[in-house]
């Protein structure tokens, strides 16, 4: 993963030559996404910076990577799982430059005419800018979810920038917004579509599917397998809940053979390393400490102080760019394991986001009244990941040059995972006559796990950390901010005023990075219990009063809930 900064400028007679010193200095605003190396291209009429994060082809690979004949040129954030597929798949021989995954899409885009169609046969996770120098047309994408990062604006004189964080173009654009997950520009047309669509979406489409255990199973152990493709060295986040340990029990059973050959020759580094991290005494250090033992990591649990959390609270934010509670009191602790990660020379590791948007595994999923609500809330959620989770586990890790990978939401394992009936991922009784959510993912991988782990309730991370780092956040907030303040919130932050003293005090720390009304606005807003939409809080009559992104405060359902 790297980070790109371009800008266009179409009108006759364009030179960008002078905004050449401009391009380099706003990159280096996310600079921290690459360390490696950085790279430009630059002409009349559009310049592309890249910053490198050096995972595939290392020695090679270099971007904006350009077309044998100079005429593309290409500035990716991302990894292409299927690129060998794809590439196997031309019609013509292409003259590729690198080793790189990510070239396939120049290919791809001088032999086919349909863009929107070969950008749904990538499985990978991206966001990028591709300039064709002899067309005078620029094609801009981001991956189905949106587990990359992109944004996009038009400074005074209505040339056109895109960025892969919004600290690079927010002064300069106001119009600055998320470039939206799924969705392509196309200069040839002017007009932003939707290329990603899917049936199940739509619950009619699913209603009375079914998928059998072993068809569920094989398809993530197909992700996880797919997304270790790695030429340095890698590991797995490993909370001890379901989904990290999941990820992690996949994942050791590759581990030993090499993934970019084929499996034919033994892993550069065979022995796979696992990362936790919480407050002294969390429940997330002792239950991946479980794991990790049943799986055979070599386990590395760091502990932090919440002073040591306070402390990181701007900088997280800068790096996060958004006021949301819940993503705020994710990220803190996930933005000191980066650090911890990165200084231990791993630059990736692969990460269980996705799983509970797609299998309903927050814990307000027990009071769902029926399997089309549940299934219509599961897309809800999916489409919101962008401003949430992905972002979290994006930015919190990419702050310190480390790379964040979610087979949770390969689009292969989606399509497979969500055109089941939600009405056979509806929470039900365990063995132990427990209600339990994904209890159908449970089931799929029984004997992956140790039972402890495998039916684990559902523990935000913000949660899992430790209890008190919430608990001390909210205390610290209520010190901080005044009633009066709180009471005039609506006047000084009038799009998507806090409703809390916690988010008052989040959302100044933003301002102070993120002024005016279009970078409020890439921040959702609504009440959420539990991480909820929300739709959902219509629930359960209590949502309305309980209203609080901790999955503590889903009242009877939570085993620590709130009081």
């Amino acid at each position: 993963m790297c980070s790109i900064l371009g800008v266009f400028d179409l009108r006759p007679g364009a030179d960008l030559a002078p905004l050449r010193p401009l391009a380099l200095s706003l990159s280096a605003l996310q600079r921290h996404r690459g360390p490696d190396w950085s790279g430009v291209h630059a002409d009349p009429s559009a310049i592309l910076v890249h910053e490198r994060l050096a995972i595939v082809d290392p020695a090679g690979g270099s971007q904006p990577l350009r077309s044998a004949d100079g005429r593309l040129a290409l500035a990716v954030n991302g990894e292409i799982y299927n690129h060998q597929t794809l590439q196997a798949a031309l019609a013509h021989p292409h003259a590729f430059q690198t080793g790189s995954d990510c070239e396939v899409i120049n290919a791809l885009f001088a032999q086919r005419e349909d863009v929107a169609a070969w950008l749904d046969e990538i499985n990978g996770i991206f966001a990028f800018a591709l300039w064709d120098r002899q067309a005078q047309r620029v094609l801009i994408a981001r991956d189905p979810i949106g587990v990359c990062p992109l944004y996009w604006g038009h400074d005074h004189e209505g040339r056109l920038w895109v960025a892969s964080e919004m600290k690079a173009i927010a002064r300069l654009c106001e119009d600055v917004a998320a470039f939206p997950p799924g969705h392509c520009y196309d200069s040839a047309t002017g007009v932003c579509t939707r290329y990603y669509t899917r049936t199940w979406r739509d619950y009619d489409a699913v209603a009375g599917a079914q998928v059998a255990p072993q068809e569920l199973r094989e398809a993530f152990e197909a992700a996880v397998h797919r997304q270790m493709m790695s030429d340095v060295p890698y590991g797995v986040l490993l909370s001890g809940g379901l989904d990290s340990s999941l990820v992690a029990a996949c994942a050791a059973r590759f581990a030993r053979r090499r993934i970019e050959e084929n499996d034919a020759t033994e892993a550069w580094w065979p022995r796979l390393h696992s990362f936790a991290i919480g407050l002294e005494g969390s429940p997330d250090l002792a239950a991946a400490r479980i794991a990790a033992e049943a799986l055979g990591t070599v386990h590395h649990g760091f502990t932090y102080s919440f002073e040591e959390g306070l402390d990181a609270l701007p900088e997280v934010i800068r790096h996060i760019e958004t006021c949301d509670v819940t993503t705020i009191r994710a990220s803190t602790p996930m933005y000191l394991l980066a650090r911890r990660i990165k200084a231990m020379g791993v630059k990736m590791v692969l990460s269980g986001e996705g799983s509970d948007e797609i299998f309903g595994g927050y814990l307000y999923f027990h009071k769902a009244p029926d399997a089309r609500a549940f299934h219509e809330e599961l897309v809800r959620k999916l489409d919101a990941l962008h401003s949430y989770d992905c972002l979290r586990a994006n930015k919190s890790m990419m702050a310190w040059g480390v790379e964040p990978r979610v087979p949770f939401l390969d689009v292969d394992f989606l399509d497979v995972a969500m055109r089941m009936d939600a009405a056979h991922k509806m929470v039900r009784m365990d063995a132990r006559g427990i209600a339990i959510e994904k209890a159908v993912l449970r089931d799929a991988f029984a004997g992956y796990l140790p039972d402890a782990i495998l039916w684990r309730q559902k523990e935000q991370f913000s949660d899992g950390v430790g209890y008190g780092w919430i608990d001390g956040l909210k205390a610290h907030a209520q010190a901080q901010v005044s009633d009066a303040q709180l009471a005039a919130a609506a006047g000084r932050f009038p799009i998507n005023p806090p409703q809390t003293k916690e988010a008052y005090f989040y959302r100044t720390l933003f301002e102070r990075h993120f002024p005016g009304d279009a970078c409020a606005r890439t921040v959702p807003g609504g009440k959420s219990i539990a991480c909820s939409t929300p739709t959902a809080i219509a629930w359960d009559a209590a949502f309305a009063q309980a209203a609080d992104p901790s999955g503590r405060a889903v009242a009877g359902v939570h085993a620590a809930a709130m009081g």
